[in-house]
């Protein structure tokens, strides 16, 4: 069905991207993703804060000179009037651009796809939210981890009930980033905004990696956090940010669970793990492992699932791209999301049926800056705090 709705559109949707020049990974991964599968075409883009910089980026790429903008300002104006505009804008760039980078896009018309943090603080996520329904644009957030064939399925299997009614989720990110004190060592653009308190976010810590954590959890349980208690600190001494965040959850509904998101962990190695019990049986997902899934059934033999099972869901195959035991990652996972939000503004423009799409919108995006404001009042005030509701939009 996706191939006919892409033949029906007859193109490629096209794409700008803010941030990612050339050299950065995170650049790298999204326009391999996003041209991954023939869904989108990166035409255009502004590459770095200094205008001559991000054009020249731009060019380097492979740009036609004229859509290697200085400004998003500049691109968004000119953009405006060309026959073939683009179609969305994937932001990249520095925490501190996020939400005024995704505000103009929205306001411009365009569709949104959005790094992590979306924003600096919770009233600003809800903010793009109501922008993004005045405009009736779509907004996506990269949330690969959420887009591995075997972390839909544990999302399926948590739906349809097999591990029975959720009792505990328990999740963690671990990772060395901060591990040493690169305070005191030399210092590049990258780090000077990343250990700048007001530029990388509330928690460092959560804006790099915790809210992909948390983000993961809630996707898989089904349900948001509705309270918590933190420790929010920072382990390395000396250090102004934030590297560690742990906490207990009281997810809606009842379940309970714990969380942990850690940069100072000196040998850890992007350790994501996730693991979900009911009250018939448990599921376990590690990165390290992602094409496989765990399902573990009170007093029943201990089944392994791998993403390229012919029994499995035909939505969930899907997603994988290789054949069994070939390894397949991350990049694969971005290109998932990147699919799913081009068939549905495809489907959209098209007046059809939206087919089955799963990937985080800016409810999720809202959701995780309303629980790292928790977090920090937690920390603050010593014990549970609630996690604020998304307001009702008119």
């Amino acid at each position: 069905m996706t191939s006919t709705l892409r033949e029906r559109f007859g193109r490629p949707l096209r794409l700008a991207l803010v941030g990612g020049g050339p050299g950065v990974w995170i650049g790298g991964m999204h326009r391999g993703a996003a041209e991954m599968d023939g869904w989108f075409r990166v035409v255009a883009g502004v590459y770095s804060s200094d205008a001559a910089r991000s054009r020249a980026a731009g060019v380097s790429l492979g740009l036609d000179p004229a859509r290697a903008y200085g400004t998003v300002d500049e691109m968004l104006r000119a953009e405006r009037d060309r026959a073939d505009r683009i179609d969305a804008v994937a932001v990249m760039a520095p925490n501190d651009t996020h939400y005024p980078v995704a505000a103009a896009a929205l306001d411009a018309g365009l569709d949104v796809m959005a790094d992590k943090p979306v924003s600096h603080d919770f009233a600003q996520a809800c903010d793009l939210r109501v922008r993004a329904r005045r405009q009736e644009r779509l907004f996506a957030i990269a949330h690969g981890y959420s887009a591995y064939p075997m972390t839909r399925y544990a999302r399926q299997l948590v739906h349809e009930g097999a591990i029975g009614a959720l009792r505990l989720v328990q999740v963690e990110y671990i990772q060395s980033g901060l591990a040493t004190k690169l305070e005191d060592g030399p210092q590049n653009n990258r780090l000077r905004w990343l250990l700048d308190p007001a530029r990388s976010g509330q928690a460092l810590v959560m804006s790099a990696i915790g809210c992909h954590a948390q983000h993961l959890a809630c996707f898989v349980a089904g349900r948001g956090i509705a309270r918590l208690a933190a420790d929010v600190s920072s382990l390395v001494p000396g250090r102004r940010v934030v590297d560690h965040v742990s906490a207990l959850l009281a997810f809606e509904g009842g379940a309970r669970g714990t969380f942990t998101a850690m940069q100072a962990a000196a040998g850890g190695e992007n350790d994501i793990r996730l693991r979900v019990y009911g009250d018939k049986g448990m599921i376990d997902w590690s990165h390290r492992e992602a094409s496989y899934l765990t399902l573990a059934m009170q007093g029943e033999p201990v089944r392994r699932f791998t993403r390229a099972d012919p029994f499995l869901p035909a939505e969930i195959t899907a997603l994988g791209r290789t054949p069994r035991g070939h390894p397949e990652g991350l990049r694969e996972a971005f290109a998932n999301l990147y699919a799913e939000l081009a068939q549905e503004r495809m489907a959209r423009a098209l007046g059809e049926p939206v087919p089955p799409v799963a990937y985080p919108r800016i409810e999720d995006g809202a959701h995780t800056m309303a629980f790292i404001e928790a977090c920090v009042a937690s920390q603050a005030s010593g014990g549970w705090v609630d996690v604020a509701p998304l307001p009702a939009l008119a």
